[in-house]
């Protein structure tokens, strides 16, 4: 039987494939596990630099797997009084501490908890032929996986609140438009256009890059004010970091 979730390794970039095609990369409870496992070890994985979130086959995901609803968890959060605890229905989705640039290579069928993934990323690029939606809101299933949250706040609050409550879908073009994606690509082209950034990004010092990242996920949704406490505490440091001499060093030095 092949592994649902596939990761794979190349030059300080992590690509992590969900491998489900014939189920349109649809999420049970063993593919949640795996992929919570999987951005755990590249958040710990000091080699790991960049990664790559996408899809085998002709999909990149079409959510929950529906006919293995009952797999899913976490098994304490389906009472109206738990206690919440920060972790995701589909395994990875409400972890907020990596702070590793993240890119969702999309292609086909980006649904449901697979927008939902998309949008967990931090950069979305996709193919001309993908499609997105939050198709769940025809069987009465909720957006748990932090859609209700992140996608407001990617292509604002109107085109945000079409997606979730109309449950319509959209093509790349729009999804361009909207700013939910950066690029679309051929869908021949689209995980080597992401691998092309990703490799881009590992050649950066990644001090700086990184507590960019932890200010603008801490700060969003803050008062000015404190939003800009964060920057300055997770930033200022890194000013007078040796990364930082040595990046000033080459610009002093460069040619041109």
């Amino acid at each position: 039987m092949s592994k649902k979730v596939v990761v794979n390794h190349q030059d300080g970039v992590t690509i992590i494939t969900i491998n489900r095609p014939d189920k349109h990369n649809c999420i049970d409870g063993e593919t949640a596990q795996l992929l919570y496992e999987a951005w755990v070890d590249f958040r710990e994985d000091d080699h790991a630099k960049v990664a790559i979130l996408t899809g085998s086959g002709a999909s990149f995901s079409s959510g929950a797997d529906l006919k293995a609803i009952d797999t899913l968890g976490p098994k304490n959060q389906f009472d109206a009084d738990f206690v919440y605890d920060g972790k995701g229905y589909l395994g990875f989705t409400r972890m907020t501490d990596i702070f590793k640039p993240t890119i969702a290579a999309v292609n086909g069928f980006c649904f449901a908890g697979g927008l939902e993934m998309a949008a967990w990323c931090d950069i979305r690029i996709a193919a001309a032929d993908a499609e997105f939606g939050c198709l769940e809101r025809r069987w009465n299933v909720p957006l748990v996986d932090g859609g209700t949250q992140r996608i407001p706040r990617i292509v604002g609050w109107g085109r945000g609140m079409d997606l979730i409550l109309t449950g319509r879908k959209i093509d790349a073009a729009t999804a361009l438009d909207w700013g939910l994606v950066t690029e679309v690509v051929e869908p021949s082209n689209l995980l080597e256009r992401a691998k092309e950034l990703a490799f881009q990004m590992t050649t950066y010092p990644q001090g700086s890059l990184r507590s960019d990242k932890q200010a603008a996920v801490r700060g969003w949704g803050l008062p000015l004010e404190e939003a800009l406490r964060i920057e300055c505490q997770l930033g200022m440091p890194h000013t007078k970091s040796e990364e930082t001499r040595e990046g000033l060093t080459n610009f002093i030095n460069r040619k041109g």
